[in-house]
């Protein structure tokens, strides 16, 4: 070891103040020495004549340098390699027998479904888009007061206040009822000038008797059919329509049997392709924002399988009545869907696998103990009673008393068990006339209409 000088020159002995005071400037025992500068150069960084004399140089640490620790090859035994397990291959063997078979039973099921499906010939009976105007030959509209078994509370009229053509666009839009016929006695009487497109008394005549509390309907609007010149038995709908917005509206594009070969409502059976309501996306049971598809079906009105055949679908971040949509129907002898905007965005599918009886599965007897009967049996038909020739229906239905727009829910102003419902939502006008009218969309705007007809040979099933 090296002996410390002073600046004169002298040896210093270790622990003399001299010395400390060259290892520590504080000049102190307790304070530690200094740290180095870690950002002083390195020794070998340094030229030769900045240590001075050749001994500093020979006294200099010695560099030290990384010691690789890597394993080499050889270092280490590997004793798997030495002996290999027989059982060690079926690690391998088993993964590739399962996607082999995978792969067998997915083709296996594809290709039982592609010879499966039959792929039907369609012949067309209707495209309409309404640049000719309004089609007489093709479109009845219909003439009520009946409220079509529902208790709607709309007059549907044969002029053009509700029903027209406008923009090559056919419009049904719903119109307030004159208020003198609600608020003095007074009657309607569609039998008087032939209009009614009924035969029943119910369904022509309303009479508004303010003692007996009896009111005319509210509101006025449309309903059109193509039983006179556009029908089908198996095939294709497509309907292009903008569904109205305003509260307690119910656009529906529909169809009903053009004969009710197994008896009336709903023996026969009633396709609804769309149904929805007009209120917007926070009404309880869902606004103009969802649309619905059901079948009726039933021995009986007090027993309607439709709850069987029911499904609903949500727009996605928007609503139905935004823009123009595609509604459709496919239906065959084995099955019955509906879509909106394309085939693969279904609505609801059924499969005619079964007897519709015992789908259902109804009682023998109804509450009033009458005994209920099978209507379909006798056709030998799996899909009766969607078997008979159709025809499809448009309209914009007002309120209601079945349940359709439900009590007590985001503030409907009527009960459906008050003798006066009409006159509730009557008086109520000042809350949901505005919904029709704010946006100008309460009405239902349809583009395009077609139908096909199947002609395979198999449509006589």
């Amino acid at each position: 070891m090296s002996q410390q000088t002073s600046a004169a020159g002298t040896p210093m002995r270790p622990g003399t103040p001299e010395s400390r005071t060259q290892s520590n400037p504080f000049g102190d025992d307790i304070s530690p020495a200094p740290r180095p500068n870690p950002f002083a150069s390195p020794f070998t960084s340094r030229p030769a004549s900045s240590f001075g004399s050749s001994s500093a140089i020979r006294e200099m640490p010695p560099q030290r340098y990384f010691h690789s620790r890597r394993v080499r090859k050889g270092e280490i035994d590997q004793p798997w390699k030495n002996k290999v397990d027989p059982k060690e291959k079926w690690v391998t063997i088993i993964p590739l027998i399962g996607l082999a078979l995978g792969f067998a039973i997915a083709g296996f099921l594809i290709y039982d479904g592609l010879s499966t499906v039959v792929h039907h010939k369609y012949c067309p009976v209707l495209s309409d888009d309404f640049s000719g105007g309004f089609n007489t030959d093709v479109w009845t509209k219909e003439a009520e007061v009946g409220g079509f078994g529902n208790g709607q509370f709309e007059q549907t009229t044969l002029t053009e206040e509700n029903v027209y053509v406008e923009n090559g666009k056919l419009i049904i839009k719903p119109t307030l009822q004159d208020a003198t016929l609600l608020e003095t006695n007074n009657v309607i009487n569609l039998t008087a000038d032939g209009t009614c497109s009924s035969t029943a008394l119910s369904d022509c005549v309303s009479v508004t008797n303010i003692t007996a509390g009896t009111y005319i309907q509210p509101v006025k609007s449309g309903r059109i059919n193509s039983k006179k010149g556009a029908t089908i038995k198996y095939g294709r709908v497509q309907v292009t329509a903008k569904i109205p917005a305003g509260d307690w509206l119910w656009p529906a594009i529909w169809m009903l049997p053009v004969d009710n070969t197994y008896g009336p409502w709903p023996e026969s059976g009633e396709i609804d392709i769309m149904e929805s309501r007009g209120n917007n996306h926070t009404y309880a049971q869902g606004g103009n924002n969802i649309i619905s598809s059901a079948l009726h079906w039933g021995p009986d009105s007090a027993n309607d399988g439709w709850w069987r055949t029911n499904v609903k679908r949500s727009a996605l971040h928007t609503t139905y009545a935004k823009t123009e949509h595609v509604f459709g129907l496919e239906w065959s002898q084995k099955y019955l869907f509906t879509w909106v905007d394309n085939s693969l965005l279904q609505v609801s599918y059924v499969t005619f696998n079964e007897p519709m009886w015992q789908r259902g599965n109804f009682q023998n007897y109804d509450s009033n103990g009458t005994k209920l009967t099978d209507p379909w049996t006798a056709s030998g038909h799996d899909q009766a009673p969607f078997d008979q020739e159709f025809y499809l229906i448009m309209n914009v239905a007002v309120g209601g008393t079945n349940g359709w727009f439900q009590d007590g829910a985001s503030g409907k102003p009527w009960l459906d068990a008050s003798d006066q419902a009409k006159k509730q939502f009557w008086d109520a006008r000042a809350q949901w006339y505005p919904t029709w009218t704010a946006t100008g969309a309460g009405q239902m705007e349809i583009s395009k209409v077609e139908m096909w007809q199947q002609c395979d040979g198999n449509e006589n099933n």
